[in-house]
């Protein structure tokens, strides 16, 4: 992560941990591979080693939008997802539904990074972001998440790459674009 410049673009510390990210397509996320908005259209299975009773964060955000050389909309959120017991993402507390990547034709590679942050306490929040509105996405700052809920160095990471692909567009179009 320190290479690819998601330190400190994102964040000041290196995760402890890799994440785990599956896709139903069969991709893999592995630390900046590329992989097509056709490959990450739906929600993954993410893992990390989780602590018993633990609650975590996960966190999906692009911080190259419009593009990398002029990233003005740093970062748009993609997943979140709060008061997951242990790793189990599925009974954890979605603000924001799951968006693949969807990157403007011809803004080159984007960067799409997980993070993982162990709760101090359970988080109260009613928020919601569907999947169908970029409201609430643009702009967001994983720095702002680790300060409100002090979170410190998240305990897992990962990330992937991708450029345009003939998937955009669908994507695109459910957002309202």
């Amino acid at each position: 992560m320190d290479t690819s410049g998601i330190i400190p673009d994102i964040i000041d510390d290196k995760p402890k941990a890799r994440v785990t990210i599956t896709y139903p397509s069969g991709a893999q996320v592995d630390l900046g591979k590329e992989l097509t908005p056709t490959q990450v259209k739906d929600q993954p299975t993410v893992s990390w080693d989780a602590e018993a009773g633990a609650l975590y964060t996960l966190l999906m955000v692009d911080p190259d939008a419009p593009s990398r050389s002029d990233p003005k909309m740093r970062e748009v959120l993609h997943w979140a997802v709060i008061n997951i017991p242990g790793n189990n993402v599925a009974n954890g507390q979605v603000l924001a539904e799951y968006v693949g990547a969807g990157p403007s034709e011809g803004s080159g590679l984007h960067r799409y990074v997980f993070f993982v942050f162990k709760q101090n306490d359970k988080i109260t929040s009613d928020k919601f972001i569907n999947k169908t509105t970029l409201e609430g996405r643009l702009n967001v700052k994983i720095r702002d998440y680790v300060a409100k809920y002090n979170f410190g160095i998240p305990v897992a990471g990962n990330f992937f790459q991708a450029q345009y692909d003939d998937y955009v567009p669908t994507i695109r179009a459910q957002l309202g674009k």
